[in-house]
């Protein structure tokens, strides 16, 4: 039985993709007059930007992190919660379960891109990127978490989308559930369970 379920963001809770990876190719066609396609940049999700930009050559890359998260903002309107998840989260808060974030958004980005959903409300700890000096697929910051919240991690486990989340989780010490409905495929992911919808959660509690 898991006490205290932790959730990463983007991929997660919210469907970010088209908006993350549009304004990031927006972005590289303009700093580097290259047409990039979304295959080409699925391996940024789950990662912090300025990971991602490093990853990709870019070498301004406080200045590049500003202008992609401004550019964010233009397909914003694409960004959603995935069905389902603010209901577990309801009834999880009724049965006491405790909940967190770990996520690799900075505070800033925490505070433009989650807040606005109100969602935060159920979540007692958040980490951000900026909360620690290494990160996914880094254990540090379900560590951090662990340090804030207390949680016991025999009874914790984290819930993500990305092969980053499952090795952030395994070097902790913590259980791992893929949800495969931001995943899309479980391909290369070793996870303790694979959960086809946000409802399915609630069965983590009764195992």
């Amino acid at each position: 039985m898991y006490n205290y379920i932790i959730f990463d963001i983007d991929g997660t809770i919210l469907d970010t993709e088209t908006a993350v990876l549009s304004s990031l190719q927006k972005f590289l066609l303009e700093e580097l007059n290259k047409n990039y396609s979304f295959e080409d940049l699925n391996f940024v999700l789950g990662i912090p930007g300025e990971t991602a930009l490093k990853k990709l050559g870019i070498n301004n890359i406080f200045e590049s992190n500003e202008k992609w998260n401004s550019y964010l903002k233009e397909y914003f309107h694409h960004v959603k919660v995935f069905e389902g998840i603010k209901d577990t989260l309801v009834k999880l808060n009724e049965m006491n379960i405790s909940t967190g974030i770990v996520t690799s958004k900075t505070k800033e980005e925490f505070t433009n891109d989650f807040v606005p959903f109100d969602l935060t409300k159920y979540f007692k700890f958040v980490v951000c990127a900026d909360d620690t000096e290494k990160h996914k697929p880094n254990p540090e910051p379900i560590l951090k978490f662990i340090e804030l919240s207390g949680a016991d991690k025999s009874k914790t486990i984290y819930i993500g989308d990305t092969k980053y989340d499952m090795h952030c989780a395994s070097s902790a010490g913590i259980d791992f559930a893929l949800a495969l409905w931001g995943a899309k495929s479980s391909e290369g992911i070793d996870a303790n369970y694979i959960l086809e919808n946000p409802k399915r959660i609630l069965e983590l509690i009764e195992v």
